[in-house]
């Protein structure tokens, strides 16, 4: 068995259950299990409610908190109006996602998500998938992986990138982490090694997770289950993700263009709660390094 307290430390903990305005008698979504921190928090506010949490990560189930108030379904949050309909649950009065990958995950040698382990290829957060991180560098052709990348992960010879990987698995399959390490070490910067490849396995996590995808499918489901007044609360790691986030907030689109009335008047699900993202203070940085890019939106549901 896993240990709750050892599987995810929360990030911005009080600051997200704060955004959250709970209200006690309310319905609320953790689209994030993870190690349960957050619901947990949740539920100590809550002496009437429940809690409804997602997590497509079977080994995030092996810690559930004992509350008659909770209710983890093994699902992503993809899934969330789905999930909630089977259960009669129409409106929610709020949506937590914090978003990203677990400490466990990361942390676990054989799931392949660490640079620091020679492991399969693996990076499935739902460790039932079929495909798996080996299937995308081994077949996805050169242009699909250059995209790849340079969207998500910001890679600048993100070209040289798919070029190299392509030569390598020619001659022999990439199987494993360690294979790709070495496959792609003549690209990689001497100066910055583990910002680089830190790069490239979080550019194979987001596509292979459809992580992009699955965030724009929960955020659009949050406009339709969100009850006047509910708060949504997105904690984002990654630019794109935190762009994606900010936008729909603002405008209730993903490319930010505000969407007006034959009046004049702005049309948009949300009004923001904060103008600037909440980020963690330097003593939660020192504490739990994985917090550094974490940046937090709140949105009040019109």
């Amino acid at each position: 068995m896993i240990v709750r307290e050892m599987y995810h430390n929360p990030v911005l903990l009080n600051e997200s259950i704060e955004g959250l305005n709970i209200r006690d008698g309310g319905t609320y979504v953790d689209a994030t299990y993870g190690g349960g921190g957050h619901t947990k928090r949740i539920l100590e506010e809550l002496k009437h409610g429940r809690v409804i949490a997602f997590d497509q990560d079977i080994d995030a189930l092996e810690n559930i908190t004992q509350d008659p108030k909770l209710n983890v379904i093994h699902a992503n949050f993809r899934y969330m109006t789905e999930q909630l309909r089977a259960k009669g649950i129409t409106k929610v009065d709020g949506i937590l996602a914090d978003l990203g990958i677990s400490s466990h995950q990361i942390d676990t040698p054989g799931r392949g998500f660490s640079i620091r382990f020679d492991a399969p290829l693996d990076m499935r957060m739902n460790n039932q998938g079929a495909r798996t991180a080996a299937d995308i560098v081994n077949t996805y052709p050169v242009a699909r992986l250059q995209k790849m990348f340079s969207l998500y992960g910001e890679i600048t010879n993100a070209a040289n990138l798919a070029r190299t990987i392509e030569r390598t698995r020619s001659a022999k399959h990439i199987r494993t982490t360690g294979d790709l390490i070495e496959a792609i070490k003549d690209c990689t910067p001497p100066h910055s090694p583990n910002r680089y490849l830190a790069q490239v396995f979080q550019s194979l996590r987001i596509e292979l997770n459809e992580e992009i995808d699955a965030l724009k499918d929960m955020l659009r489901q949050s406009e339709t289950l969100l009850d006047k007044g509910g708060r949504l609360v997105v904690i984002a790691y990654h630019s794109l993700e935190d762009r994606l986030v900010k936008n729909f907030m603002r405008t209730g689109n993903f490319e930010g263009v505000p969407q007006k009335n034959m009046y004049g008047h702005d049309l948009r699900p949300f009004e923001p709660v904060t103008k600037k993202p909440v980020v963690p203070n330097e003593e939660e940085i020192e504490n739990n390094n994985r917090a550094r890019s974490a940046k937090m939106r709140i949105a009040e549901k019109l």
